[in-house]
This record gives C-alpha cells, structure tokens and sequence, in this order.
C-alpha cells in the first residue's frame, strides 16, 4: 500500500495529463458529475458517492460512428485515452456485464475492448451513502475490489493508494516520488471509514426492506404472469431514462446517414422499454404492450444474465431511481417479486 498527500494527487493528475483526457467527478448542489480536469479546484470531490453520469458513457458511447463511406477499417480518432478519476464499486460492476457482451466472444467489439485496453481507471472508495444505495444486496461493497488500475482511499485530506493492475503499478513506479509507504494509522482509519460506509447502506437496505440477492433467483419465472408488471409499469412514461442512467444497460441500434461528402454507419444507444424496441421489418411486436416491456427489462437483469453470466446485472447504484419521472423503483419491484408473488 502507498500513500499520497492531496498536493502530490494533484501533481499527479498534472503529470497524467500529458498522456491522458483526465475527468474527475465535481460537486454540484447534490448531484455529481464528471468533468474535464484542467487543474485542482475546490469543487473536485474524490471520495463521497457515485458520479450521476455512468461510467459506461466512457467506454461505449452514447453515439459514435463505427464505419466511413463502406470502408472495411475501423475508424480512429487522434483523441487521447480517458482517465477517469473517482470511479466507484458499482460502476466497476457494469464491466463485468460489458465485458461478457462486447469482449468475451467470437464477435467482439473493437471500439470498446480498445478503450477498455488503453483508458485508466483510478478509482474510489464511497466515503458517504445516499438514500438510494443498495449496493450491498447486489453483493457490491461500497469501495473497490476489482477492475480498477489505482484505487483512493481517502484519509482526512489525503489517500492511502492501492495497486490493482500492471498499468497502475507502472504509473505509481514512474511518479514514485509522489508516493510514500503508507501507514499503519491510516489502514486503521481507512477501515473505520469503509465500515462506517457500509453500516450506512445496510441502513439503507434494511429500512426499505430491500432482498438481498441470495433469493432473487427465479423471481421472474414465478411473477411472470403477475399483475405486478402492468401495475408498475401504468405509471411509466416510456422515457428510457432507466436504460441509458444504468451502468450495465448495453442495448444499441445502427444507423446510417449519409451528407454530400460521406456515408457515415452510426451507433446509439436504445432502450428496451421503447415500443418499436423489439418491432421488426413487418410491423409486428413481440412486445406490444407497456408491462411487457417493463417486464423484459428485469428479466434480462435478473433471469438471464445470471443464467448465461452467472451475475446479476444490477448494481444497485440507485441511478434508475433518481432518474426516473415516475418514481418506479427498482427496489420496490424486487421486493414484491421476493415477498407478494
């Protein structure tokens, strides 16, 4: 474990710049948001909750192009790769659902396997929990155990540094001077925080009576003819804010469009609960109706990913529940699922 004063954090997001787009979540109002670094200002905020924006706009954009004018290469950009500072456990979650999706089979995307190759990931222990929360019934502690390069814990005004790839041991090797062996005081602290933390979302969970995720399995299966899924989805306003809020959702559609000069093919992000999501060429739909749609959405979260993936695909960041126009939450569904069915 290393250690780093909250100058040298600062002299080390200077010196990445060079090889790197740097973001770091800022603070405004209660909300968090990403923004580019240009230097350390008051409104940084590296520890506290999850950013609103997931981490997955990063890495599998909301609209790209991904062919020019029928050419078989893959279009490149000058840009720099990303840093992305300050990520959290819920987030890392979502690349272990991108991963099995874009990465691990036969046909696999170069776009995001090459972000995933060259981008950093410094992420960041929640220092605090809000009242969406429920990381922990999904099995996510509130601070980072995997799929990050460095991690930041912070301690008072400073960050105990955790190495958790080959890239990020390079990275703390080359500004070593930056860095120092941590203490054992601060271990101690940084324990007292990740437990404080975590009591905090078990509050969360058992005040709204949140399952766990131990007795989620074949919940879909035993609701799927309820009236749960009409009843849910009434107040539903086919928005999609949901699907492109949630850190897992990867659902895409293609398009072309064509100006003077270029044939460009583009990707965007979808939404299954979008009626003409599932429509094909004909006109028909095998999902016509509002609650079917709502429906296919948890069971792709909560039948087939841990069919195919053995994972849940939920992180229980609470993004869907801040987002969502009708207030619909996820949690409140699980829990009729588990409990009324």
């Amino acid at each position: 474990m290393q250690y780093i004063s909250s100058s040298n954090f600062a002299k080390f997001l200077e010196n990445l710049k060079d090889d790197y787009e740097v973001y770091v979540p800022v603070k405004k109002g209660d909300r968090y948001f990403y923004k580019k670094y240009i230097d350390f200002t008051d409104d940084i905020v590296i520890g506290e909750v999850r950013a609103f924006e997931p981490l997955k706009s990063f890495f599998f954009r909301a609209r790209e192009i991904v062919a020019e004018n029928f050419k078989s290469d893959i279009p490149h950009t000058s840009q720099k790769p990303y840093c992305i500072v300050g990520v959290k456990a819920c987030d890392l979650k979502g690349f272990k659902i991108h991963d099995y999706v874009f990465k691990n089979h036969d046909f696999q995307d170069p776009f995001y396997i090459n972000r995933r190759k060259e981008n950093l990931i410094i992420s960041a222990d929640c220092t605090s929990a809000i009242d969406t929360c429920f990381c922990l019934a999904l099995n996510v502690k509130p601070y980072p155990l995997e799929n990050f390069d460095i991690n930041l814990s912070a301690v008072r005004e400073d960050f105990i540094v955790e190495v958790g790839s080959p890239k990020g041991k390079r990275l703390v090797e080359k500004y070593s001077s930056l860095f120092e062996e941590t203490k054992d005081k601060f271990l101690s602290q940084r324990n007292e925080q990740r437990e404080k933390v975590t009591k905090s979302v078990e509050k969360n969970i058992k005040e709204n009576k949140i399952p766990y995720q131990d007795l989620f399995k074949g919940i879909i299966e035993r609701g799927y003819e309820s009236d749960i899924w009409a009843d849910e989805a009434d107040k539903c306003v086919e928005c999609g804010a949901c699907n492109t809020i949630c850190p897992t959702c990867h659902c895409f559609l293609l398009y072309d469009q064509k100006s003077e000069n270029q044939m460009a093919r583009l990707r965007i992000w979808d939404s299954c609960m979008i009626k003409d999501f599932a429509q094909v060429a004909g006109g028909a739909n095998p999902r016509p109706e509002l609650w079917m749609r709502l429906r296919n959405r948890f069971e792709k979260k909560f039948d087939f990913f841990p069919k195919v993936a053995n994972i849940y695909a939920c992180t229980g960041c609470g993004r869907c529940i801040s987002a969502c126009p009708a207030k619909i939450d996820i949690r409140k569904v699980l829990k009729r699922l588990v409990y009324d069915v």
